[in-house]
């Protein structure tokens, strides 16, 4: 009986703290969008999550911590919607696989709260920086395991430098294509499937069925 009374007496203080932080971090990306992460403060995100600014504070130290953990989350939902996504759809080639990553990309940019701005957090120049991980190379190595697993391509550092090669070049044209459109420039975003192929295939090999 004790470990139910323990269970029931924790588990609702850490669902509203999990509430509570999903809500500041979701009325942050709301500021993002409207005023430019450069001009966030902490007040900003209280005000809108209908928070004191000492709850902010218990969270997050300052303004920084608060856009890198939006930008952490981001890089969370977005792998999260890539294994969904390759679970639920079975492609033949692993370019098919990249192409349906690059949708994915296209939709968050579109629809994610205030990934236009942050993106993976990479275009925060925050200094000093902690270790050599970029949110891209997040991504890339998360995507490495399923390229290998499935169509058994070489692993290692070098695919994982390769997608992030590619991924840094994708993230920069579908920043361009959502500067002046919402809904994202084709030409732009075409041109993100044409380099991402040429390149990764100049490295990895023509694409082909299993």
């Amino acid at each position: 009986m004790s470990g139910s009374s323990t269970l029931l007496r924790n588990e609702p203080v850490q669902a509203r703290s999990n509430a509570r932080l999903t809500s500041l971090l979701d009325a942050a990306a709301a500021a993002i969008d409207e005023v430019g992460y450069e001009r966030l403060t902490t007040a900003m995100v209280a005000e809108r999550a209908g928070a004191s600014i000492g709850t902010v504070y218990r969270y997050f130290p300052d303004r920084i911590a608060v856009l890198q953990a939006v930008a952490s989350r981001a890089v969370d939902r977005f792998t999260d919607r890539i294994t969904d996504s390759f679970a639920a759809q079975q492609y033949d080639t692993w370019w098919e696989t990249i192409d349906s990553l690059i949708d994915q990309g296209v939709d968050a940019f579109a629809n994610e709260p205030a990934f236009a701005a942050i993106r993976f957090g990479d275009v925060l120049d925050l200094r000093p920086r902690e270790g050599r991980v970029t949110g891209n190379s997040r991504v890339a190595s998360h995507v490495a395991s399923i390229l290998v697993s499935r169509y058994g391509l070489p692993g290692g550092a070098s695919l994982s430098f390769h997608l992030e090669v590619a991924f840094t070049m994708i993230d920069a044209l579908l920043a361009r294509a959502f500067t002046f459109d919402v809904d994202g420039d084709s030409t732009f975003i075409d041109a993100a499937r044409t380099v991402a192929k040429t390149y990764l295939e100049s490295v990895l090999g023509e694409s082909q069925a299993r």
